[in-house]
Order: C-alpha cells, then sequence, then structure tokens
C-alpha cells in the first residue's frame, strides 16, 4: 500500500509539475490576439481558441498543485490554533467526506458530457477549430487529479504548513 501511495503521489507531482509549464503559452497565445486581430488580421481567433482549452488544462492542474502546497484559500481562521494531531485530522475527514465524493461525482456526472464531446472530437463552435473536446477532458482531469490527491491526503496526509 505505502509503495502504491507513493507512486501516485509521484505520479500527481509529476502531473503538477507539467502542468505548471502551460502557462507560458496560454500567456503568449492571449496576448497575441490583438497584434494577430489588429495588424495581421489573422490567426487570432485560432489563438483564442488554443489559449482556451491549454488554460482549462493548466486550471485543471493548478487546484491540485494548490492543494499540495498548502496554498489554497482556506477557512483556517479557528484552526491554525488547533493542535497539529487535529488539523490532520481534519484534512484527513475533509478530504475522505469533501473533496473524494465531489471527485468523484465531477467523474461519474461529467461522464456523458466528456465522452460525448471526445467521441465527436467536439469543436469550437464559433471557429470550428478542432480541441474544444480538450476543455471537457479538463473536467476529468481537475477531478481525477482531486481524487488521487484525496487518496493521499487520506492515507498519509502531509503535515500543515505553520
Amino acid at each position: 500500500m505505502t509503495r502504491f501511495i507513493g507512486g501516485l503521489d509521484r505520479l500527481v507531482a509529476a502531473i503538477v509539475s507539467a502542468g505548471s509549464w502551460l502557462l507560458l503559452p496560454v500567456v503568449v497565445l492571449l496576448l497575441l490576439q490583438w497584434p494577430l486581430r489588429d495588424i495581421f488580421r489573422t490567426w487570432s481567433r485560432d489563438a483564442n481558441d488554443l489559449g482556451q482549452w491549454l488554460f482549462a488544462l493548466y486550471v485543471a492542474m493548478a487546484f491540485t498543485a494548490a492543494t499540495r502546497a498548502h496554498t489554497h484559500l482556506a477557512a483556517d481562521a479557528v484552526a491554525r490554533h488547533y493542535p497539529e494531531r487535529t488539523r490532520v485530522l481534519l484534512a484527513r475527514l475533509g478530504a475522505l467526506f469533501g473533496l473524494f465524493p465531489w471527485a468523484l461525482f465531477v467523474v461519474l456526472g461529467g461522464a456523458n458530457l466528456v465522452i460525448a464531446s471526445v467521441r465527436a472530437m467536439e469543436a469550437f463552435a464559433d471557429t470550428y477549430n478542432p480541441g474544444y473536446f480538450f476543455i471537457k477532458l479538463a473536467l476529468w482531469l481537475l477531478a481525477g487529479l482531486v481524487l488521487a490527491q484525496a487518496i493521499i491526503d487520506v492515507v498519509r496526509p502531509r503535515r500543515e504548513h505553520p
């Protein structure tokens, strides 16, 4: 079990680390829209489409990255004064009864939407550019990473940062 959790933890870390690099092309593509539209009068909508699906993938990974780094928003004004053991227990219970069921619901509840989009290789409605299905796949990526992180936190919760 420890080996599985360690492997899962390394896999999630690798995915989140790789996803951090998506921010650079997103920024470049979204900044290029204006010159492409106003100066060159071409490709601006294509840059926007590509930027949108890269941004969706980035956000899907960023949520778990923030959770792993303990930098997400948290209502801990009172809890920070709890003993370390109590905070670890609360984090474990939150992952088990909050994040795990939510992520499972998103994976199962979004199945028809995501599968239909991927099967159809859904395109952007305005431009008919391929790739809109990546935005819907990002939903599963988000939920899958949250689910994996919840399993890691329940079995081996990380210590709270001071």
